[in-house]
């Protein structure tokens, strides 16, 4: 199996929810909502949405803010990158995955200048050979032909095997299956006793990294 790693970027590479939380604060306190609000902000983000463009509807009409939808999901985007960190350790074990021979990829879901935002302000377009984004191929995960852009991005093809590493059991692992990948869960205990078909269970992605560094052949677990 070739040495290829496509790894998700929101609660994989960067800590998405930490930064959430430091957004929550920011527009709670720039709109004057109070601090009950933070919490009702972070609950309406657990229940989870297919698009910030119905939360900020949801936000707007329980607040009655005087901006469009389309404003505070365009500051949304515009603030997030600025937010969300990469830690030094997972840039080093990328590093050190690159220097032994690995391929290393983002594959992500989500709007062009959101997650490409997040990825150069975090340090990544550096850190890692390609990425691959649904904002800008119009192809969402779990569909296979986001995780083959990545691959042909780093001079491979899917049928040359590798590892797909996320968070998500649908986008990521569902889809990194039907990509003919391997598969770790990242698992940040949203599906407690959930069953999977992921090959390892992480709790954090120097766990995964740490996987691959010892499979330095690409080869079965």
């Amino acid at each position: 199996m070739q040495r290829l790693a496509l790894f998700d970027l929101d609660n994989t590479l960067v800590n998405l929810d930490e930064a959430f939380g430091v957004w929550v604060e920011e527009f709670a306190g720039e709109h004057g909502l109070g601090s009950e609000a933070v919490g009702w902000l972070i609950a309406l983000d657990r229940e989870g949405f297919p698009h910030r463009e119905v939360f900020f509807v949801k936000i707007r009409e329980r607040f009655t803010l005087p901006d469009s939808v389309e404003e505070l999901w365009s500051r949304y985007r515009r603030r997030m990158p600025y937010l969300v960190r990469c830690r030094p350790e997972v840039m080093d074990g990328l590093t050190q995955l690159r220097g032994s021979g690995w391929h290393v990829a983002i594959v992500t879901n989500g709007t062009a200048d959101n997650q490409l935002g997040k990825i150069q302000q975090a340090g990544l377009a550096e850190a890692v050979d390609a990425y691959a984004l649904s904002g800008v191929e119009g192809i969402r995960k779990p569909d296979v032909a986001l995780f083959e852009i990545a691959a042909k991005r780093c001079g491979m093809t899917l049928a040359g095997g590798g590892w797909a590493i996320g968070d998500n059991l649908t986008t990521d692992i569902a889809g990194g299956r039907a990509a003919g990948l391997r598969t770790i869960w990242i698992d940040q205990s949203t599906c407690p006793g959930v069953d999977h078909q992921a090959d390892h269970v992480v709790t954090d992605v120097l766990q995964a990294i740490e996987i691959l560094q010892k499979r330095g052949d690409g080869g079965s677990p």
